[in-house]
């Protein structure tokens, strides 16, 4: 039988493909409208977003127009990642030998590529610099429709790995923890009130910088009644049974009793009053759900912006209300987002950013407690 004869078009955008899905751990994202090119991400990388452009461009205009929408797209997708920065490469496959490059050479924050066999990566030094192992991944000994399985099916692996990783991440686990703390909530609140002892344990700058450090941590688990009780145990309930199943056990009890920490450091530094309750703990769920949405963004990104950032906003105006600790809840935010930095979301982040964010929270409360305590101690 006649080996069928592949397009070396097809051929080069697969193996492609294949290398920075495979090997590089890009993502395929989807751009509504877009035809003939595929787009991939990977924020970890020095180009953030690598595009694979197929279709047949033959002028100056036509590349100048492509070069207009792709700006356009890159600043929607620098917004819907809260990037600061995102670099692009395009890779051209179908090029047509009329069109200038020479004119496009000093693109701002886009690398641009002619391709139409492996042997052109050679050219062009960005591209080796930050992908020296690109034309050995690219070689292969198979031909035509075997080529084509071997590619695909490296690309299938890849695609069905991370189909498992994610169900592994999304499947609903017994919040176990988060039943803990509500019952532990409850608990406390009923003997604390029975034995009149919530000042003694509630957060205030005076006695914590006088030597009750431990009030930092007690007063996340005091409430001054039931209605501040129940209101704080449905949000846990809420939002804990998901940030649970979500980071794990062990990763959601420290980003809860962190954020509740960093939020009564602030608390302190801001306020010399007395303050209990769990809502600095809450608010640090919150910002550890934004952060781990930011991470699954492909499947948490509407969820993340239509529901629970307009929770936190509408939550921090209420919190200015008069005798509601709404520093506590900024702290707590701010903690919740460093301390998930810190433990880190499975299969996403890296070691550097994990001690990023273990750094980030040690400046944070470090900070707060140190002018706290050097300005009691002054007076």
């Amino acid at each position: 039988m006649e080996e069928m004869v592949t397009d070396p078009n097809d051929e080069l955008v697969m193996k492609l493909l294949r290398y920075f899905i495979s090997e590089k751990n890009y993502t395929p994202i989807v751009i509504r409208g877009v035809q003939g090119e595929i787009w991939l991400e990977n924020l970890e990388e020095d180009y953030k977003i690598v595009r694979i452009v197929s279709s047949y461009i033959h002028n100056d205009e036509q590349f100048e127009f492509d070069l207009f929408k792709t700006r356009k797209l890159m600043k929607m997708i620098k917004k819907k990642t809260l990037s600061f920065k995102i670099n692009a490469l395009s890779i051209f496959v179908n090029l047509n030998d009329n069109v200038n490059l020479n004119k496009f050479e000093d693109i701002p924050k886009i690398d641009i590529a002619q391709i139409n066999e492996e042997d052109d990566l050679n050219k062009y030094n960005f591209i080796i610099d930050t992908f020296p192992d690109i034309t050995k991944e690219m070689t292969f000994t198979e031909k035509g429709v075997e080529l084509f399985m071997k590619l695909t099916g490296d690309i299938s692996k890849k695609n069905e790995g991370e189909a498992k990783m994610n169900e592994e991440v999304f499947t609903m686990k017994r919040p176990v923890v988060t039943y803990a703390l509500i019952a532990i909530n409850v608990i406390i609140y009923f003997l604390s009130h029975m034995f009149g002892v919530v000042d003694d344990f509630a957060v205030n700058r005076f006695m914590v910088t006088h030597g009750e450090f431990y009030r930092l941590f007690t007063g996340m688990f005091l409430h001054a009644n039931l209605l501040h009780l129940a209101f704080n145990c449905y949000a846990i309930y809420v939002i804990g049974m998901q940030l649970e199943s979500f980071l794990g056990k062990a990763k959601y009890i420290i980003v809860y009793l962190l954020s509740g920490f960093a939020g009564n450091c602030l608390s302190i530094f801001m306020s010399s009053g007395y303050s209990v309750g769990a809502s600095g703990a809450i608010f640090g769920l919150l910002g550890s759900l934004v952060y781990f949405g930011y991470h699954y963004r492909v499947y948490l990104e509407s969820v993340v912006k239509s529901q629970i950032i307009p929770l936190i906003i509408l939550n921090l105006l209420i919190g200015m209300a008069p005798g509601i600790d709404n520093w506590g809840h900024i702290g707590g935010l701010i903690g919740g987002v460093f301390a998930t930095m810190a433990v880190g979301v499975k299969y996403k982040s890296t070691r550097f950013e994990m001690i990023n964010g273990a750094i980030l929270y040690i400046i944070l409360v470090g900070f707060l407690l140190y002018v706290t305590f050097s300005g009691m101690l002054t007076q």
